[in-house]
């Protein structure tokens, strides 16, 4: 072993830089190489360890949680809990009924209805839970492209209401052609939400304001904007002493698909996602997008233009945001609408983005199940006497799940990605 002492061993494999033995010490034997994985096993080990994996278990947890506060809070539990010591089957009697009664009633009134006689009756609330989720999506996109731009748009509430007005405005004021007329008025709302947020692109290109802080006080100055002009001839409603608009025309509605409780807007919904990860995924711009998000500097470096990215960024996330508007004018509302017609949609969507992981098709698949919450949650109140609030708190449960991956890994002992790969690299 002489030979070998002091000496200086490369180790090519691992990729360190040199392995020093010193004087009386052997070289220790190679480490056991981690088994190449099959195909599907390489499957399953991506399903444990990604991501799909955590948004569902999240949701999970959030319902069990959901669950335990619906106990908690069911006057039935809490009768029977006064005797527990002494009849303990009744308080979990109880406690299954009022859960269980609960999600059933979510499930049919937002998903199926299994007492509906026929198919197209029975799958009505998934029709209309569409109809909830179609703003969802829409506005979830616009902002999930700004975070994937790096960008925090927090003003979907404003740019929500902008386009809507300016879609309404169309629809009402605007005597065009059936099919035109809608084109216009679809076009127009899209164009005021783009704009709107291209205002806060502009300002944070040109002088550096956080698009955080300009967002939510453009939200305040579309709110009372548009507030003032439905107490002016502009907006009011002719003869009309209430704060809201006249009806649209029927020429700028969106049909309804074949009669069902479903219209075009959840059509142009999946067009969205479809455009928004053709955007981000093959398209140059795209490209920069997502390279501006990463890392602002190096994207400076390589040539791209920060600042006109930045603000076509939050123009495009405006545009979709403010279809949001458009759905909620010309699908929702035939009949006016006031100042209140966003609905909370712009803060929702970006737990809808969230949720989706700021992925198109995560955001699609986000905005149904909020959708199927909205929805389904209104049949849970009517037949179990449920707080509706409980929906929110599943949904915001659902989110903090999804921003904390070790809890959801520790709650269900899942592995540790890349765990058994630092061991192997260790030993």
């Amino acid at each position: 072993m002489s030979g070998i002492e002091g000496t200086t061993l490369p180790v090519a494999e691992t990729g360190d830089d040199e392995l020093t033995l010193e004087p009386g010490q052997t070289p220790a034997a190679p480490a056991t190489p981690e088994p190449e994985r099959t195909g599907f096993q390489r499957f399953l080990h991506d399903l444990v360890t990604g991501s799909f994996l955590i948004t569902v278990l999240a949701i999970v947890a959030s319902l069990i949680l959901g669950g335990v506060l619906i106990a908690v809070t069911s006057p039935a539990v809490q009768a029977a809990a006064g005797y527990f010591f002494a009849r303990p089957s009744d308080t979990i009697v109880a406690i299954v009924q009022s859960v269980g009664g609960a999600y059933a009633s979510l499930f049919q009134g937002g998903v199926y209805d299994f007492t509906a006689t026929t198919f197209v009756a029975g799958i009505s609330p998934f029709l209309r839970s569409l109809g909830f989720a179609t703003p969802l999506i829409a506005a979830g996109l616009g902002i999930a492209i700004g975070f994937r731009a790096g960008l925090f748009n927090i003003g979907g509430q404003g740019q929500i209401l902008i386009a809507g007005a300016v879609a309404g405005w169309i629809g009402f004021a605007w005597n065009g052609p059936p099919v035109l007329h809608l084109i216009v008025a679809v076009v127009g709302g899209l164009l005021g939400g783009a704009i709107w947020a291209g205002i806060v692109g502009l300002l944070k290109a040109q002088t550096g304001a956080h698009e955080v802080i300009v967002t939510i006080m453009l939200n305040y100055v579309a709110f009372y904007l548009l507030d003032f002009l439905l107490h002016t001839p502009v907006l009011q409603a002719p003869g009309s002493n209430n704060p809201k608009t006249a009806a649209e025309l029927p020429t700028a509605v969106l049909p309804s698909l074949f009669g069902l409780p479903v219209n075009l807007g959840f059509l142009l919904a999946i067009v969205a996602t479809l455009a928004a990860a053709w955007l981000l995924n093959r398209s140059s711009l795209g490209f920069k997008l997502r390279a501006v998000g990463e890392n602002p500097a190096a994207a400076r470096t390589a040539g791209i233009d920060v600042k006109r990215i930045t603000i076509l960024a939050l123009a495009i996330s405006g545009l979709l945001v403010g279809f949001a508007g458009v759905y909620q004018v010309l699908g929702q509302t035939t009949s006016g609408f006031g100042n209140d017609f966003d609905a909370s949609i712009g803060f929702n969507a970006i737990t809808v983005a969230l949720l989706g992981r700021s992925r198109p098709w995560g955001v699609f698949g986000a905005g149904i199940l909020f959708g199927v919450f909205e929805n389904g949650g209104y049949t849970m109140q009517a037949a179990n006497s449920v707080d509706l609030n409980v929906v929110s708190v599943i949904q915001s449960l659902i989110v903090l799940f999804i921003a904390a991956p070790p809890l959801v890994r520790t709650i269900f002992r899942l592995p540790t990605p890349g765990a058994r790969r630092k061991g192997v690299r260790a030993a």
